[in-house]
């Protein structure tokens, strides 16, 4: 049952790690100060920084639609349901994406009430033009088709369709496990188990470039997993990352000193986090005054909070 906490659970991901790092005033409003911003009876501080943390850039966007396009097309292979074809993909992406430019340009009034349930992009919000900068649509534009044919054509929709050969588990969904008792948030695009080869397979989609980022991100995964279905060797987990740009793969096969790596990276977060709060048993913050901002001036003209930091801005 949902409960109001006046506080928000203490739990960590990778997200939450790089916006740490990134700047902690944004950090203090992305996981407290937009806190029960979503309640009817929230302070003003709340309701502006949730609404101010549900804004997406037109990258992230699109990314999200592909992402959930590719999950809804799984799961109609899996219910042997008709399979749409690659230009009906194209043009629902297309479509969803014109949608939230309508959205962001003449439905701002909707989104400021309901931010969770419309779109509003970065671009339009802060550019005071109503328009998308031509550069960003060209980009777009290129990489829809790209990106729809790469997955159809993708080695792991290959093993979708060759689905009588497979064991598929959900994973479309925020899952977590936990270490001294904190969450730690992961989400798996696709997890399967190939029964011919007796391996587990880890597939993340990618519809932009690749991140040194990444393997900690596949270590976390390959945690839970071991964590959750009590697998002994590593060898017997693939994690493939799926380049939906370039049409190619990369499976990894992930060393102990992986998880070891980015188990050590979350115990020095997690420290780091438990010293920015007042009371760690409640996860009360410190002030916000007490979160230092960024001052690199090209970070914050991406962020969502540039009318908290800087309220001269529009």
């Amino acid at each position: 049952m949902f409960e109001v906490r006046n506080y928000p659970e203490m739990s960590w991901s990778l997200s939450r790690h790089k916006t740490m790092l990134t700047c902690l005033r944004k950090y203090a409003y992305d996981y407290y100060a937009s806190h029960n911003g979503w309640l009817h009876n929230a302070d003003s501080l709340a309701r502006q920084t949730y609404r101010l943390k549900k804004i997406t850039n037109l990258e992230m966007h699109f990314g999200s639609v592909v992402h959930e396009l590719i999950y809804q097309i799984i799961q109609r292979v899996l219910k042997n349901q008709e399979i749409p074809s690659e230009e009906a993909v194209v043009d629902e992406i297309r479509h969803q994406l014109n949608r939230s430019f309508i959205e962001s340009t003449k439905k701002e009034h909707l989104w400021q009430h309901r931010p969770k349930h419309y779109t509003m992009l970065h671009e339009i919000y802060y550019s005071q033009t109503n328009q998308l900068p031509k550069g960003k649509i060209d980009k777009i534009t290129d990489r829809l088709h790209t990106t729809v044919s790469n997955f159809f054509a993708s080695r792991s929709f290959s093993d979708v369709l060759n689905k009588s050969e497979m064991r598929f588990m959900e994973s479309e969904k925020f899952r977590y496990m936990k270490v001294d008792g904190i969450k730690i948030f992961i989400v798996m695009d696709l997890l399967y188990k190939d029964l011919t080869q007796g391996n587990w397979v880890i597939v993340d989609w990618k519809t932009g470039k690749s991140s040194e980022e990444d393997r900690n991100q596949l270590a976390l995964y390959a945690l839970y997993l071991q964590q959750k279905h009590n697998i002994d060797s590593l060898d017997d987990i693939v994690i493939r990352n799926e380049y939906l740009l370039d049409g190619t793969h990369v499976d990894h096969q992930l060393k102990e000193q992986d998880l070891v790596n980015v188990q050590r990276l979350y115990g020095i977060s997690l420290e780091q986090m438990q010293n920015l709060l007042i009371n760690p048993n409640e996860n009360i913050p410190k002030p916000i005054e007490q979160f230092s901002m960024q001052e690199d001036p090209r970070i914050c003209a991406r962020c969502n909070y540039q009318e908290l930091c800087f309220p001269s801005t529009p």
